[in-house]
């Protein structure tokens, strides 16, 4: 049996992740306007860089490689989870909106952790 996959589109924290990013867009895209280059960009990036890093750990192929950028990707979702607090602080979006997301990234980084677990025992 195969514990690899053989895409990084294989994982559910990748698919999982892009779900997120979808997300991520379509508050963003109501927040104001002068936020376009601050807290809209930082906030956007964050989420890209959740998937891209795990994309880029997949490609290099090695399970060394794969959790270093794995918990890239972890520190991408604490910084996003951080940039959702301050905008919810600064009233861009209501409370249960901000819940649903927080909880979907919770558990997504949960899932990371795991995974990170994983390729650690499987480097050794």
């Amino acid at each position: 049996m195969r514990m690899t996959p053989r895409s990084v589109q294989d994982l559910d924290v990748w698919r999982d992740s892009i779900s997120l990013v979808k997300g991520i867009y379509q508050i963003t895209r109501m927040w104001p306007k002068d936020e376009t280059y601050g807290l809209i960009s930082q906030t956007r990036r964050a989420s890209v860089s959740i998937p891209s890093n795990l994309a880029e750990g997949r490609g290099r192929g090695l399970p060394g490689e794969m959790r270093r950028f794995a918990q890239i990707a972890l520190g991408s979702a604490y910084e996003l989870d951080t940039l959702l607090i301050i905008a919810a602080d600064a009233g861009y979006h209501d409370e249960q909106r901000l819940c649903a997301l927080r909880e979907e990234l919770a558990s997504l980084s949960r899932r990371m952790q795991s995974f990170i677990r994983y390729q650690q025992l499987k480097a050794r």
